[in-house]
């Protein structure tokens, strides 16, 4: 048995923020991770790093990095006002995501940067994915042009060695099997350390150990007939289990349970996420490509907006697909503006100088439709206007379906390349409905459990059917603050 004021469950971005939080008040904290050392940090090892939150210009970003006034004058650094952030984040969510919650999310977020800037956590320009060299001036877009050094998993090693520094004692390899409730109030968790149990009691307990991405059981029951079959791009432990013991004791469910986030991803990537190769098998370029089926035919608008808004939504249109592939097909144009990801061994690419001998490569697809789909979208641009990336340059199609918004070029310049993909699932949406201001879990009468506070993927209601790039990690911030504070609050004996 064991003892602390705040137990934390998981060592995530969430759950480390989370600790960190409660820890600064002077309360004893414990965190719970089911990994080992090398295997830990939930999802957030596997994230890429970049932030999205909300921001008015260039000085908002010097609380978070050195600029220079060269670097000032000479960059277009976007912005990303509130008004901006509610707008994306509304229109991706088909305006469902829960307003108490996207307000929070929205108008915390700088100051939540500014905030784990302070705990040892460094940013970066975003040059890599968001911005690009245009008549010499650099400039951003997607409205994200910062990320974590290190990316995700320098975000989880940076706060992890703030956490041990302060005292906050993390207990590896101990999963978390159910609270201790006596009916009234949460008073700690009952684990299994080393597959040995133990009991460890608290004042109050903070869930923060992800959703059920990585329970091919949950995803089929949830998400649908199929999703079994969907690649993980993230952490193997992440079995729903945090979830489960909150429903076990009556915590109210919350948020969209059919949703997902899922991007294509390669196709003979490992079947759960490898920290080795955390990255290799994005595939985040197909806005610059056609994407077909194994019948030949394209299924999305590749271009209807940049990635980071439909790249979350589109892994689910590929597994949708004949036999759950597709292949991204760019020609020599664009491929310099590929990202780096595409250049790594671990890539199924196909390669070939014309598109008949292309055609006959890829495994699994109708020659003939293909042929016929590249003539017919080559056929269908309207090529008035120039190609530009870095916006949306309304350089589209006419007359096919489904329609190519933007950066539509010719497929028509060797040598041709293919990139095999399926679906890679990333996080699910559905939660547990919390108390926006403290964090604290509510049962099914909305009544607050007290002792049980949430952050991080359990926190139902923010993202519904889609999701805006560089959230999760901002709102992993920004709740696992606000659940480390509400449960010190309540340990302190002040409302919670």
């Amino acid at each position: 048995m064991r003892q602390f004021d705040v137990v934390v469950v998981g060592k995530g971005n969430a759950a480390l923020c989370a600790a960190l939080a409660a820890r600064d008040t002077g309360v004893s904290v414990a965190m719970l991770e089911a990994a080992t050392p090398d295997e830990s940090g939930g999802n957030s090892r596997f994230a890429g790093g970049v932030m999205r939150f909300a921001y008015d210009n260039v000085s908002n970003l010097r609380k978070l990095i050195d600029i220079t006034d060269e670097e000032a004058r000479t960059t277009d650094w976007e912005s990303n006002t509130q008004d901006q952030f509610y707008d994306d984040l509304y229109r991706v969510t088909n305006f469902r995501t829960d307003p108490d919650l996207s307000e929070t999310l929205i108008t915390q977020s700088l100051d939540a940067m500014v905030w784990l800037r302070s705990q040892g956590v460094r940013f970066v320009p975003n040059y890599r994915a968001q911005s690009a060299v245009v008549n010499g001036t650099r400039r951003f877009f997607g409205r994200m042009p910062l990320e974590i050094s290190g990316g995700g998993p320098g975000l989880v090693q940076s706060a992890t060695d703030t956490a041990v520094k302060k005292g906050v004692e993390i207990f590896y390899e101990t999963r978390a099997v159910s609270l201790i409730y006596d009916g009234q109030r949460v008073s700690g968790v009952q684990a299994k350390c080393k597959g040995e149990p133990v009991e460890f009691y608290a004042k109050a307990v903070v869930l923060a150990c992800g959703g059920f991405e990585a329970n091919p059981e949950w995803r089929t029951r949830y998400l649908g007939p199929g999703w079994e079959l969907a690649k993980v791009r993230g952490s193997r432990f992440n079995m729903g289990d945090g979830l489960r013991m909150a429903l076990d004791i009556g915590a109210c469910p919350h948020g969209n349970w059919s949703g997902r986030h899922a991007v294509s991803w390669e196709r003979h990537a490992p079947e759960v996420g490898n920290l080795h190769l955390p990255h290799s098998s994005y595939r985040h370029s197909y806005p610059l490509s056609i994407m077909i089926n194994a019948d030949g035919k394209r299924f999305v608008d590749e271009g209807v907006e940049f990635y980071n808004y439909t790249y979350a939504k589109y892994g689910a249109e590929v597994l949708q697909q004949p036999q759950q592939f597709a292949y991204q097909v760019f020609d020599a144009k664009v491929r310099p503006l590929l990202r780096p990801e595409y250049g790594d061994k671990m890539v199924t690419r196909v390669v070939a100088n014309t598109i008949e001998a292309l055609a006959g490569k890829l495994e699994g697809v109708n020659k003939e439709s293909f042929l016929r789909t590249v003539l017919e979208y080559n056929a269908a641009i309207q090529k008035n206007r120039p190609f530009d990336h870095s916006i949306k340059d309304g350089r589209r199609t006419e007359g096919i379906d489904p329609p190519k918004s933007n950066w539509a070029n010719t497929i028509d310049t060797p040598p041709f390349e293919a990139y095999h993909v399926t679906c890679g699932i990333t996080f699910t949406f559905g939660g547990l409905r919390i108390n926006h201001e403290t964090g604290q879990v509510v049962d099914v009468h909305l009544h607050p459990i007290p002792g049980l506070y949430t952050a991080g993927e359990m926190v139902g209601g923010l993202f519904y059917f889609n999701y805006a790039a560089g959230t999760g990690l901002v709102s992993g911030t920004v709740f696992g603050r606000i659940a480390g504070c509400g449960a010190a609050a309540e340990v302190k004996g002040g409302s919670a």
